[in-house]
């Protein structure tokens, strides 16, 4: 099942009981984070807060915040399954026959069948505020951590087009409240909102920003999908949601924008304007420290008559947006499996905020072939990021930190195994490297090594019983007593 805005995903979650309603009046200025934090550290439910000091509206927030949430969203019972579909078409196999020519073809149309489409009238204007009216103030903005330096918006899709091609792209991308009718857009330097931005500044010109708050889940989803440079958003929610994203054009700006979604903020920032943003408690666990950025410009507020404000809140792990992070490492293992098919398994720990930390099983064939694995990944698209990669065997599984610490403690020769590169770019939200956006990586070979990656000795056999003694076992084990 998938979802034409985000209020038939909030009735979804309440008919399965994963919705609770707060009834009792609510604070935006942290307190609303501080309920999300402890329920989404307790894996709690979705939570729809109704009455909010200050609002007329309500807020939505922990919407994903479980796996059963995040595959409900997504109208999957596997993660896989989306990334598996994806691999099939960018590389199908070869027909050998006419009828698996055509089953080919029909699945090539099908994902193609789904690109989002222009409709007049939408329901995100059935409220237009213009001028003076145009308010962020009338929106329930959470101010999430006690340092944070103001409040934000923290779950937008960022519209923008291309100066030069046209190319339309939505991220995801902070937004510190300035004041009534100005916000920061903190789109780091490797993003490609930052790139429109970059050649809007080259020809002198302001660049048009819309966003919108509370699309559906697939387009949510799509906004932090790490997508290849110039693939359109819009077109992999409708492969998602198995339709097209109805859009509607914004009334000051030119850009097209969900029109089923709960608000839209339309604007502009100016190449020529920066102010100091932050700081922002973030999901490293840690305030991203103040630090210069563009200036958005509010043009015109639109809105549904009943809107919902959505929000999360990002902080130490595990919070809601760990949900995310574990979507897409499944829905792209298959197709960076495609790339690299002597990869097993990766795993992106929670703990280490995604970009800290890959583990990663191979099937081993040459020597060197861990290292080789590590270079190819810091290789692709946002996983040069990827501070560290550790590689194990394909008998070690990478979601299993026993097996994983016992293999680098039992199969590293740190003057060997380890890789130190540096002068790399760093996630920009990393504060640990010495320059922002600029550090290093570390790489391990856990793998067993060879006498031709220079391991004179034979490498030892791990200590396993017999099958035969294992199925001896297995055949009596009831009459031994042990529970």
């Amino acid at each position: 099942m998938t979802y034409r805005d985000l209020r038939e995903f909030i009735a979804a979650l309440e008919e399965r009981g994963m919705l609770k309603r707060v009834k009792a009046e609510v604070d935006p200025v942290l307190e609303i984070s501080e309920i999300v934090d402890r329920v989404s550290k307790r894996r709690g439910p979705a939570l729809l807060f109704e009455n909010v000091k200050g609002s007329e509206f309500p807020v939505a927030a922990n919407l994903f915040g479980s796996y059963e949430r995040m595959k409900l969203a997504l109208g999957v019972d596997r993660f896989e399954s989306i990334g598996e579909s994806l691999a099939e078409l960018l590389m199908p196999n070869v027909p050998a026959s006419i009828k698996e020519k055509l089953s080919s073809l029909a699945k090539i149309k099908e994902a193609l069948s789904f690109p989002p489409k222009l409709v007049k009238r939408a329901p995100c204007q059935e409220v237009v505020l213009e001028g003076e009216e145009a308010s962020l103030e009338k929106l329930p903005i959470l101010k999430t951590w006690p340092l944070d330096g103001g409040r934000y918006i923290t779950l937008p899709l960022v519209f923008t087009k291309d100066p030069a091609t046209g190319k339309r792209n939505v991220g995801m991308y902070r937004m510190q409240v300035y004041d009534a009718r100005t916000t920061g857009m903190h789109w780091q330097i490797h993003k490609h909102g930052a790139e429109h931005f970059r050649r809007a500044k080259e020809q002198g010109q302001r660049l048009e920003v819309a966003v919108a708050l509370g699309a559906d889940p697939a387009t949510i989803f799509s906004a932090i999908a790490p997508l290849p440079e110039g693939f359109d958003e819009l077109l992999f929610a409708g492969f998602l949601r198995k339709r097209g994203v109805e859009l509607v054009k914004c009334r000051t700006v030119d850009l097209e924008v969900p029109a089923w979604a709960e608000f839209v903020i339309e604007g502009y920032v100016d190449p020529a304007e920066e102010r100091l943003e932050g700081p922002f408690g973030d999901h490293t666990g840690y305030y991203s420290m103040p630090d210069y950025f563009p200036v958005f410009h509010v043009t015109c507020i639109t809105h549904r008559e009943d809107a919902i404000y959505p929000a999360t809140v990002v902080g130490k792990p595990p919070m809601e947006d760990a949900y995310f992070g574990k979507a897409v490492e499944r829905i792209f293992l298959p197709l960076i499996k495609m790339q690299l098919p002597e990869i097993v398994d990766i795993n992106l720990p929670v703990e280490a905020v995604f970009h800290n930390l890959a583990i990663v099983s191979i099937r081993k064939r040459y020597p060197g072939h861990a290292k080789k694995v590590m270079f190819a990944l810091w290789g692709l698209g946002q996983m040069m990021f990827t501070k560290a990669i550790v590689v194990v065997d394909d008998d070690v599984d990478v979601h299993n930190a026993s097996e994983v610490l016992w293999a680098v403690s039992s199969s590293v020769d740190p003057a060997r195994d380890v890789v130190i590169i540096p002068g790399t770019p760093t996630d920009t939200l990393d504060h640990a490297p010495s320059l922002p956006n600029y550090g290093s990586k570390l790489g391990i070979d856990a793998t067993r090594k060879w006498k031709e990656e220079g391991y004179p000795r034979e490498w030892p056999p791990s200590v396993e019983m017999s099958e035969e003694v294992k199925r001896l076992v297995d055949r009596r084990w009831n009459e031994y007593g042990i529970e």
